[in-house]
């Protein structure tokens, strides 16, 4: 095994920048963003409640804007149960964006933590940042 130098060395080189990334990054990782809920709506409400759980919410949003898209465009379904019970209208717009109106701290915060790049602004308006 005359070049078992080199295959040896060609493997540490190898390793070495396969792993380089992970070295590099070593205690420089970003705590998770908390969402801003201080918006002047938010503010305004007595009870502080989301169309569903703050949990549902942080793990199913993506999942509940599909489908109210699918509801509201493909079925004309403009109206949402909860899981309370609570009737709310089906509108990214006038639901949602009415209490987190606040774009960039509460949607681009989470969306930019985790390089995600929703499309929901290629059909919807942005809202126009109202802060307290």
């Amino acid at each position: 095994m005359q070049d078992g130098g080199k295959i040896l060395l060609g493997l540490l080189v190898f390793l070495a920048l396969a792993f380089f990334p992970f070295y590099y990054n070593v205690g420089k990782a970003k705590a998770r963003p908390e969402p801003s809920l201080k918006t002047p709506e938010i503010q305004k409400l007595k009870v502080k409640e989301c169309v569903e759980p703050k949990a549902f919410m942080r793990a199913n949003h993506m999942q509940m804007l599909d489908e109210w898209r699918d509801q509201a465009l493909r079925r004309g379904q403009r109206v949402y149960v909860s899981s309370r019970g609570v009737r709310f209208d089906i509108s990214l717009q006038n639901t949602c964006m009415r209490c987190h109106s606040n774009k960039k701290k509460f949607c681009d915060e989470c969306h930019n933590y985790l390089a995600v790049r929703p499309y929901c602004w290629d059909c919807h308006v942005a809202p126009k940042e109202k802060e307290l």
